[in-house]
Order: structure tokens, then sequence, then C-alpha cells
């Protein structure tokens, strides 16, 4: 009699501990840690995700170009992207899906430190450096040609990954690619006084920048709403606690505790989506639309095949 309800009381806390385990999910990153994280690092902070019932792994990528690849392959649950790059994932036939939203409107920014340049129309004849082709030449083009100026009438340098210390050494007299809550930031902090040019605001479709995928396939496991509901906790309490969640990240990294990232923490807040999982069907259309305009992708995707509201 003993010898049973031994055995009773042994399946009941082995079928206990089966229900409590947390189930697990990679989350990859686009880069290395940095603010623009924040609402995921205080989701993992205050325990957000474990309150879930999940297990995140959250993973920082060898190769920026490889996490919605993973994803794409099931080697992942989910990875940070962007939402430029998920149009062009789209249009290779890639099985990824936008599930959620980290920052929901652009980053990117054309910055000079010539005073005498006052709005875009200022960089005729100008020297503009920039990292990437393709996107960057198009938006530049876009933002041009909303000031009456033609694209030709600027020299595009690439400086590679080099924006501020081309700005600084006066190689270029402008850049495009630069972060408004990075670069623009960086510059300051060296003692300069930037010009920043939102690209938003000179005819370029606004854009969710940081986005998360997952694979079509598995954008119905509980476990991907259980994430969206911890990340929005994440993002109220850090909007909530700016500083004292600054503080506990900075202590969790110290490798990371810069004025830099400081000010960037608190120059991020504005930026991050207050509802992760709402999804603006029109934005992505509209951005969709300026890609095949511009001949960065070969045909429209309707939005239904790669960007989801998940309820």
């Amino acid at each position: 009699m003993i010898k049973k309800t031994l055995c009773g009381l042994l399946l009941s806390a082995t079928l206990a501990g089966q229900a409590t385990a947390a189930e697990k999910l990679t989350l990859v990153l686009d880069w290395y840690i940095n603010p623009d994280h924040a609402p995921i690092m205080v989701a993992d902070q205050i325990g957000a995700f474990k309150a879930e019932g999940l297990d995140v792994k959250i993973v920082p990528p060898s190769d920026p170009a490889l996490p919605p690849r993973l994803v794409a392959a099931k080697q992942a649950d989910l990875a940070i992207t962007y939402q430029p790059q998920l149009h062009f994932f789209a249009d290779q036939g890639l099985p990824l899906v936008r599930i959620g939203t980290l920052i929901n409107s652009p980053l990117n920014t054309v910055i000079t430190l010539d005073k005498r340049i006052t709005t875009p129309a200022g960089l005729k004849g100008k020297k503009i450096g920039y990292s990437v082709s393709g996107i960057e030449q198009a938006t530049l083009a876009t933002m041009l040609e909303h000031e009456h100026l033609n694209p030709n009438d600027t020299k595009l340098i690439n400086v590679n990954f080099q924006l501020t210390s081309a700005l600084l050494a006066g190689q270029v007299d402008a850049v495009i690619g630069g972060y408004r809550n990075i670069e623009a930031l960086e510059l300051k902090l060296q003692g300069k006084d930037p010009v920043v040019f939102n690209v938003e605001d000179y005819g370029v479709p606004a854009y969710d920048e940081l986005i998360i995928v997952a694979n079509r396939d598995t954008i119905t496991e509980p476990k991907i709403k259980k994430f969206l509901a911890a990340l929005k906790k994440g993002g109220d309490y850090l909007h909530a606690h700016p500083q004292e969640s600054w503080l506990a990240f900075a202590k969790a990294h110290p490798e990371l505790n810069t004025a830099l990232n400081k000010q960037a923490w608190q120059a991020s807040l504005p930026l991050f989506a207050r509802d992760p999982a709402k999804l603006d069907k029109a934005r992505y259309q509209a951005y969709e639309q300026f890609l095949f305009d511009n001949k960065l992708i070969k045909k429209i995707t309707p939005v239904e095949q790669y960007a989801v509201e998940l309820h």
C-alpha cells in the first residue's frame, strides 16, 4: 500500500514537472546585444518569458546575414531582421513571416556636419557616403527627387561601414545609413552638432526598422503568441522604468556600459512598438511598392504571405 502511494506521488510529481517545464524558444538577434534590443532584454530581466512558460535563448549571430536564414531552415524559432530585408526574402520565396515589431519607425537618416545644408536640396554637388548599395541609393534618390533635385547631381561614395569616420575626416560631405539613435548621438559625443534628415520626411515610405520573423510553418504555435505577450510586458516595463532598466542592463552587460549606449537607451524609448504584435498592412504594401518601383524586387507579393497579426 505504501509502495503504491509512493508510486502515485512520484507519478504526480513527474506529471507536474512536465506541466510546468518551460518551453524552449531560440531567438537570434540581428547583431550583438545593444539598446535596440531593450524590450527583449527587459522582458528577460523581469521574468516575463518565464511567466509565459518560456525558456528563451537569446543568441547574437556569428554573421548578421544568417538569422533569418536560420529561421527559414528551422534551425531557430525566431529572428530579428529589418522590414526592408523581409520584402527581399518574400521576393526570393523564403518561408519567413513577420510576427512582431520591435522598432516601428525608420532609423535611417542622412547626416551632414555642414550647417549650410538645411534640406536635402543642399546636397547638390556634394559627396555622399554610403555602406549598402541598393536600398540606400533608392532611398537617397527618392529624397533628392522630393526636393526637386536630380540624383545624378550628387556623387555617391562607398565608405563601407565607416560612416562616422568618413564624415569626421571630411572624405564626404554627408552620409546615408547612419541611425538617428546611434551615429547621430556618436557625433554629438565627439563635440559635433550634426544636421540630421529623417528619410520618411522626404518622400520615402515609413517602415518598421526592426521586426521579428518566424517560419511560415510555425506561426500558429502557442509559444509564438506567448513570446509576443512577454515582449509587450518587457516594453511596458521599460517605458515605466527606463532608468532602472538601463541600470540592470548595464550591470548585466558591463562591456556595454558606455556613454553612447546610455544615451541610445533613452533615445530609443519612443521608437519601440508599444504593441509588438500589431501590423500596419498599408505600410507594408507601400514599402513593397517603393521597392518594386525602384526595381529592387521582381514582383509584388501580397502582404498576407510575409506578415501577419496574431490575435
